[in-house]
């Protein structure tokens, strides 16, 4: 399992939210691209950027920061989000260097967009699924929609999208654990891999997602926990790879092999 780090942009800024408030962020740094440059040297193999002030405006507000960290690292994989609502962004971003965006509120509000995306960016889209108590949410979690979660994964099956990005918007930003449960749920009922974001915390989260009923939580974005120094980024990315060596019938235990 692949470990993300996250960079949230507000205002120019690296910050991170709490279950998606906009008055209520931390400023963790004014230089997001240093920021990028961190995590890349702790051995970040993607990253994973948001647009915050794009999410809410329809439009990217941050780009020309998504941009340098792009320039800055040519090849390495970036995935970004917030305010992907047109082709013309997309094909911005993808000039630029990014290789996957996001599609978040779009994808909620008109799932065809993703359908055409998919067809005209093969390989480039990722949905991104953001739910309360089961139950999507848009506009940068400012509206809590009826939609079951899963229910809209499956409409997604067959478009082309590599993957979804879920999160579990109660458990984002607060360094309560990560909601495996709710994960495993979506994973198993769908075939598209799916990144799991929300709540991760420490090392215990590292191995209770790698110990998962299911092979399809291929990765996991963490922001708050790496910044405040509750889990160290390289030793959690070096834990998921030692589970990954082990096996899935490994995967939740401890270290002395004793089943959790």
């Amino acid at each position: 399992m692949e470990l993300i780090p996250a960079i949230d942009l507000k205002d120019g800024h690296c910050v991170r939210l709490k279950q998606g408030r906009m008055d209520d962020d931390t400023v963790f740094s004014e230089d997001p691209v240093a920021v990028a440059d961190h995590w890349v040297k702790q051995g970040a193999r993607r990253l994973h950027l948001v647009d915050l002030n794009g999410a809410f405006a329809g439009e990217p507000v941050n780009g020309e920061i998504v941009n340098a960290i792009a320039r800055a690292h040519p090849g390495l994989p970036i995935q970004i989000g917030g305010g992907i609502r047109s082709a013309e962004t997309i094909q911005a971003y993808l000039d630029a260097g990014v290789q996957w965006v996001i599609i978040g509120t779009k994808a909620v509000k008109e799932p065809q967009f993703v359908r055409d995306m998919c067809k005209q960016f093969p390989g480039h889209v990722i949905v991104g699924l953001d739910a309360k108590d089961g139950k999507v949410a848009t506009d940068g979690w400012a509206e809590v929609t009826d939609i079951d979660v899963v229910d809209l994964a499956r409409q997604f099956e067959h478009h082309g999208v590599v993957p979804i990005v879920y999160t579990d918007i109660s458990r984002d930003g607060m360094l309560q654990g990560v909601n495996v449960e709710a994960t495993e749920r979506l994973a198993e009922a769908i075939s598209i891999p799916v990144i799991a974001s929300g709540g991760i915390t420490d090392m215990e989260d590292v191995r209770r997602l790698c110990g998962a009923r299911t092979v399809g939580i291929t990765g996991a974005i963490t922001g708050r926990a790496i910044y405040e120094g509750t889990l160290d980024f390289a030793q959690g990315q070096a834990l998921a790879d030692e589970l990954k060596s082990r096996g899935p019938a490994m995967s939740g235990t401890t270290d002395s092999g004793v089943r959790k």
